[in-house]
C-alpha cells in the first residue's frame, strides 16, 4: 500500500512539473509572438550603418544591401531600418558613416514622431562602444564611427519617456534600439501593432537606461537565425551585422 502511494506521489510530481514546463513554454511563446529582439556586442560583431553603396546609390531595401554585401564577400546576419528618412531616402537628421558627417544634426522643431521631444542619437564610437543620448547632449568629438538620429527617445535615464500614455490607442508596428546594462545593444521590432508606452516598457524591463525609437509602419527586420526574413523596404539608413563569407 505504501509503495502504491509512493508511486502515485511521484507520478503526481511528474505531472505537475510537466504542466509547469508546458505553461512556461506557452508564456515564452506568447512573448516571442510580440517582439523580435537581437542582441549585439559591438566589440565582437561587425556592426555597420549603411546608406549608399560604393557607386553612391541608395540601398533602400534590405535585399539590395544583402546582394551588395554578398558581392563583397560578406554574409548579412541581421539588418533593420535605422531611422527616419526624407522622400529622397536621405536620413532625417544626423548621419555619420566612418567618422564622416553625411547629414548634420537636426535640432529644429516640427511635426511627426522624429520631432516628438526629446529625440536622440544612437552612435558607435571608434572604440566600438555604443551610446544613446538626447539630441541636446550629443557632441561630435571626432571619435564617432557611426551615428543615426531619430525620435522620440523611448527610455531616458531608466524611465519611460513622460510624453507616452498608458493604454494609448496610437498603435503601430515599431522598431527601436537600446543599450543593455552589460553595454550590449538590443534591437527590437514589434511583431504586432503596439503603442509607444508598451514598446518603451519592453526596453525598460530589459534594463535599458536609454532607448531610442527608430521607425514604425515601414519597419523591416532581417534575422534568419530567428526565421524572420523581411528583405523588402524603401529606407534611408539600414543597420546591419555581417561575417566574412
Amino acid at each position: 500500500m505504501n509503495m502504491t502511494k509512493t508511486r502515485l506521489f511521484i507520478l503526481s510530481i511528474i505531472i505537475l512539473a510537466t504542466a509547469g514546463l508546458f505553461i512556461f513554454g506557452r508564456q515564452e511563446k506568447k512573448s516571442d509572438n510580440l517582439f523580435l529582439s537581437y542582441i549585439v556586442d559591438a566589440k565582437k560583431v561587425d556592426l555597420q550603418f549603411y546608406w549608399k553603396d560604393d557607386q553612391q546609390q541608395n540601398f533602400k531595401s534590405i535585399d539590395h544591401l544583402k546582394t551588395w554585401l554578398a558581392k563583397n564577400n560578406k554574409q548579412l546576419l541581421f539588418a533593420m531600418n535605422g531611422g527616419m528618412y526624407k522622400q529622397d531616402n536621405s536620413p532625417q537628421g544626423l548621419f555619420i558613416e566612418n567618422k564622416k558627417m553625411m547629414v548634420p544634426l537636426d535640432t529644429s522643431s516640427g511635426n511627426g514622431n522624429f520631432y516628438l521631444k526629446p529625440n536622440g542619437v544612437f552612435y558607435i564610437t571608434t572604440a566600438n562602444a555604443p551610446v544613446i543620448c538626447n539630441t541636446p547632449n550629443f557632441r561630435n568629438d571626432g571619435e564617432i564611427k557611426y551615428a543615426t538620429q531619430s525620435g522620440p527617445m523611448l527610455v531616458i535615464d531608466g524611465e519611460i519617456n513622460s510624453v507616452f500614455k498608458i493604454n494609448s490607442a496610437n498603435t503601430n508596428i515599431r522598431n527601436g534600439v537600446g543599450i543593455l546594462p552589460d553595454n550590449n545593444i538590443i534591437f527590437v521590432m514589434s511583431k504586432k501593432e503596439i503603442n509607444f508606452y508598451d514598446f518603451a516598457n519592453y526596453f525598460k524591463k530589459a534594463g535599458c537606461k536609454n532607448a531610442l525609437y527608430l521607425d514604425g509602419f515601414v519597419s523591416r527586420t532581417y534575422l534568419p537565425e530567428q526565421y524572420w526574413e523581411q528583405t523588402d523596404g524603401n529606407f534611408g539608413v539600414i543597420i546591419g551585422t555581417t561575417i566574412d563569407k
